[in-house]
């Protein structure tokens, strides 16, 4: 019911109703819609945590290579997650930034932004330029969202024909934007 219509346009008893439950029983447990709309938003976030960073790691080295690899890695498991959990994803989409999220919840958010900040922090401080060093870390995660976000976004909405390969294909454009330029290494 949130992703659909937002917190503020779902009622606690629409929520009830759709639970197949009496309001009085979603009162007992989640004494307002903040507190419900939380635990909805908790539950969504590790479950896009898991998808993105369950064995995932950290590249294993910053060459490019490795990097990329890396990068398309969690490319694939956030359109995993975007596919196999469209309502949670747009949940999410309209969720973020929203001054009804509690301290819970935000450490959340920091359990799944933390690990990629800290990836990404050391892949931009491995560049040979000083033009890749330039743009801070969390405004590249905030490009990239934004990007695979509308790219969802216009897949639902029916704005352009999304399938794998046009997933991928919209990383690799995403990855050029941010590619750092990495000491290379000799290949044979």
């Amino acid at each position: 019911m949130f992703a659909d219509r937002g917190f503020h346009g779902t009622s606690v008893p629409e929520v009830a109703t759709a639970a197949g439950v009496g309001t009085g029983t979603l009162y007992r447990y989640f004494a307002h819609k903040e507190a419900l709309v939380n635990e909805v938003y908790r539950d969504a976030k590790l479950r896009l945590r898991a998808t993105l960073l369950d064995g995932l790691g950290a590249p294993t080295s910053f060459r490019t290579a490795d990097a990329e690899r890396w990068f398309y890695e969690l490319w694939q498991r956030l359109a995993s997650f975007a596919t196999n959990d469209p309502d949670g994803f747009r949940f999410l989409e309209m969720q973020d930034h929203s001054p009804y999220l509690d301290a819970e919840s935000r450490q959340v958010e920091l359990s799944v932004l933390g690990p990629l900040f800290i990836a990404g922090k050391q892949l931009r401080d491995r560049a040979t330029t000083p033009a890749d060093k330039t743009a801070p870390v969390d405004v590249l995660i905030a490009l990239l969202w934004g990007a695979f976000v509308g790219l969802i976004k216009a897949g639902r909405l029916g704005y352009l024909s999304l399938d794998a390969s046009r997933i991928q294909q919209a990383g690799h454009a995403c990855w050029r934007m941010i590619e750092p330029g990495l000491p290379r290494t000799r290949t044979r």
